[in-house]
């Protein structure tokens, strides 16, 4: 068992703050996402975990027993850097028998470790070689294999796919549930932590804006910087009716959600997914109409810039057999969306850097006719 506890975690580097009171729990056996964009604190809380940087405030443990002392080499830890750190010298064997030998293990125990690693990553045939005779893919597998093989309690990984081809995402989630180890990671890449994760973390100035299921993370974003950061959101200004309990989107008026909390007027954002915009030929209340103004074929869909005065340029996405063309009218009305308050658009880090300063979004489902058949608050973040 390897539950790992980062506690009120604060680390400054002089008067700028870099994490700011982060807590996170990682369950036995779980994969969690450090997600954020440069800056956000992610790698900085990951190097504390490791000891390569040592924390202002709050501890970190490791089954309940606090770590937060303990150097690098005697923390049961292990580290796989972006860039790679091999010994340049050294064959691939070598590389990854290194731990060991500092742990004076028989060489016969060595070379079966080694040799076992070395075929979870997928390179047996590698032991011989030296580093330079790698590709930058390889050499990653290689620092994974020499952190898998001392056995760690929890394993750390910074920006473990930025080498790697997309299509093996698959096989370094496949590693981590062979090998069961309690493991972070942490990107900045949208598509890799939502692809892998079992859990998302997102960060933004040095705190947790959400930590929810990779699904949850996408559908449910508790803050507008989430909902922004994670994918592609069209986030719009709405104005609240209380009369008609409806929200006034540009020429669009959309349903609101039932017990409606918000005063007549209240300024608030309405987020909407490009995949939740649906063409209509008879366009009613809820749609959007404007025109064509990029079309962008992205394989097996193709994404659509709508311009929609005076409200913005949508975002929407169409299927292959879809053939729209620059200045084609185009009505488009949503089936689903998010509607959030007291938040700015776009987001600020004044007002929802922390998802439990910002009241949750009611979501709100359309039928084929416009009408609201579901409104759900979120449920609250999870961390």
């Amino acid at each position: 068992m390897a539950v790992l506890e980062i506690v009120d975690l604060i680390k400054n580097y002089g008067q700028v703050p870099a994490v700011r009171g982060v807590s996170l729990r990682v369950e036995d056996g779980e994969l969690l996402c450090i997600l954020g964009p440069s800056g956000c604190g992610k790698s900085t809380s990951l190097r504390v975990v490791g000891g390569f940087e040592q924390a202002d405030g709050g501890d970190v443990r490791l089954d309940g027993r606090s770590i937060i002392l303990l150097p690098p080499n005697r923390r049961p830890t292990a580290m796989v850097f972006q860039k790679y750190t091999l010994w340049p010298h050294m064959r691939v064997f070598d590389n990854v028998a290194f731990g060991l030998r500092l742990r004076h293990l028989d060489k016969a125990l060595i070379e079966r470790k080694v040799g076992e690693a070395l075929e979870l990553v997928g390179l047996p045939q590698a032991r011989r070689r030296y580093p330079n005779q790698l590709s930058g893919g390889e050499q990653q597998r290689i620092a994974l294999a020499r952190a898998l093989v001392l056995e760690p309690g929890v394993l750390l990984l910074d920006e473990p796919l930025s080498n790697l081809d997309a299509r093996l995402r698959e096989e370094i989630k496949r590693i981590q549930r062979r090998v069961g180890i309690t493991s972070i990671f942490v990107t900045h890449d949208q598509e890799e932590a939502l692809s892998v994760a079992d859990r998302i973390a997102v960060m933004d100035q040095g705190r947790l804006a959400q930590v929810d299921t990779p699904e949850a993370v996408y559908d449910r974003p508790r803050t507008l910087f989430v909902a922004d950061f994670i994918g592609r959101m069209n986030l719009l200004p709405a104005t609240y009716l209380h009369a008609q309990n409806a929200l006034r989107v540009g020429t669009a008026l959309l349903p609101g959600p039932a017990a409606a909390p918000w005063p007549d007027g209240a300024a608030l954002t309405v987020a909407i997914r490009p995949e939740d915009l649906h063409r209509v030929t008879l366009p009613g209340p809820t749609a959007f109409s404007g025109h064509v103004d990029v079309v962008m074929d992205l394989g097996h869909y193709r994404q659509i810039g709508l311009h929609v005065p005076p409200v913005t340029t949508l975002t929407m996405i169409v299927g292959k057999d879809d053939h729209p063309a620059s200045g084609d009218a185009m009505s488009v009305a949503p089936v689903r969306y998010l509607i959030y308050a007291g938040q700015t658009s776009p987001p600020t880090q004044a007002v929802d850097t922390l998802a439990t300063e910002a009241s949750p979004p009611e979501e709100v489902r359309l039928d084929a006719r416009g009408h609201a058949t579901e409104a759900l608050s979120e449920r609250p973040a999870r961390g």
